[in-house]
């Protein structure tokens, strides 16, 4: 490959820590007062700053979102652009492959480089990734058009106190979470998948456990380091700030028994819990892409070349499998084997859901201890929009620490898709 038609990822890309919606299931998450395209504003602000490279030379902006539900979120990537610095006259795109919208604008952005279009060869770098504030809210339907208190309301605030008696608020997270295809919700969808690859509880649970030794370990050893940007909290209460630096879903002290304890979450007889299924977090990622001759040119660092692309569909019913086929399509496009993989980034769903994907990685050559060594959603979390950026900031900074050579970086996609990337190391 030409490094004119080479689209590399430069070193110094950047992420929030994740955090969950609720802090100990008792109170609001430490991110719950930010928007999406707020911690999407803090991860290009980061990169930006971090990436050494002239940000005049950056001629767009691609940012993935999945769910547009919160009061500045129609700007999406365009919100992200400003609060992360740059100015008015750079474009901004919102992305949206639900759970594959950061690997998404990865594609996007580099596919626009590569097509020429619309690329600026003055400005010929390019922010891409993705955010997520998985603090959706409660919404309220059916109630334009009615009158409610003293007027028919056309829009504006409701006051609550006007509503008649019964009048019920839906939860935009539980139902986004609803595949109306399927006819199940996503947990089922990997129930569905368990049964069909006859996984047990007990291997749910020790892929589980696993994710939270290894997610665990790499904290400890600072391998998240390079790649988080902390965010400072400011408190009203105490007058001190809380700088939040780690993803804070990671258990301390995770067993088998433990998590043998927790009941099933989604069917009676199901092996889906609380403790293996990934957590609901919020974050954002992102980095500067362009072509390795124009990164040449300005004396920019490269971290990784992306080396192949995928996007497959599948049975919505068993959504959690898109990963197969996606990674088939990158691995061709790469030009590369299962053997030759030496870091794997799924993301953890559900363990059902994963381990089916690594049963059938490895009949395509893929060692299974090569997935997920820094753990997974499962311990580290799943914010949406935001996670296949995530993996690939970790993949690429994982490959250049341990001196390997190719990465894969992939997840399933509601409503039955998979997407796949392959780095290469250039580190």
């Amino acid at each position: 490959m030409s490094k004119e038609n080479s689209i590399v990822i430069l070193d110094g890309g950047k992420r929030t820590p994740r955090a969950d919606i609720l802090v100990d299931n008792k109170a609001a998450g430490l991110f719950s007062h930010f928007t999406t395209t707020q911690l999407g504003g803090m991860a290009v602000k980061a990169t930006v700053g971090n990436t050494k490279l002239d940000p005049s030379l950056i001629g767009h902006v691609v940012m993935g979102m999945a769910q547009h539900s919160h009061r500045d979120s129609i700007y999406g990537a365009q919100g992200m652009r400003w609060r992360g610095g740059l100015g008015n006259d750079v474009p901004a795109l919102t992305v949206a492959r639900i759970c594959g919208s950061g690997a998404e604008a990865i594609c996007l952005g580099s596919e626009i480089i590569l097509a020429g279009m619309r690329h600026d060869e003055d400005r010929p770098f390019m922010v891409v990734g993705g955010a997520e504030s998985m603090q959706y809210p409660f919404s309220l339907y059916g109630v334009r058009g009615h009158k409610i208190g003293a007027a028919v309301q056309k829009y504006g605030p409701i006051d609550t106190k006007t509503l008649p008696a019964g009048t019920h608020l839906q939860d935009m997270l539980l139902m986004s979470l609803y595949d109306p295809s399927a006819k199940l919700a996503m947990a089922n969808t990997a129930e569905e998948l368990g049964r069909r690859y006859g996984i047990r509880r007990e291997e749910a649970d020790a892929f589980a456990l696993r994710s939270h030794i290894n997610a665990k370990k790499a904290r400890d050893a600072g391998h998240f380091d390079e790649e988080i940007s902390p965010v400072t909290l400011s408190s009203t209460d105490s007058g001190k700030d809380t700088v939040v630096k780690y993803d804070t879903h990671i258990i301390e002290e995770p067993s088998l028994a433990k998590m043998a304890k927790l009941p099933p979450a989604f069917e009676a007889e199901g092996i889906i819990t609380a403790g293996n299924a990934s957590a609901v977090v919020d974050g954002a990622a992102s980095m500067i892409i362009g072509k390795e001759s124009d990164a040449e040119k300005h004396n920019a660092k490269p971290i990784a070349r992306i080396a192949g692309m995928g996007v497959a569909a599948c049975d919505p019913r068993i959504m959690g499998w898109g990963p197969v086929p996606a990674v088939r399509k990158a691995l061709k496009k790469a030009g590369i084997e299962g053997k030759d993989v030496d870091i794997v980034e799924i993301n953890e769903a559900f363990a059902p859901q994963a381990i089916a994907c690594v049963r059938d990685f490895e009949k395509m050559g893929i060692d299974p201890e090569r997935v997920n060594p820094m753990g997974n959603a499962i311990a580290l979390g799943h914010p949406l929009g935001a996670t296949g950026a995530i993996l690939t900031l970790t993949c690429s900074y994982a490959l250049r620490r341990n001196k390997q050579r190719y990465g894969i970086v992939t997840m399933c996609i509601g409503g039955g898709q998979g997407i796949a990337l392959v780095l290469e190391s250039l580190a």
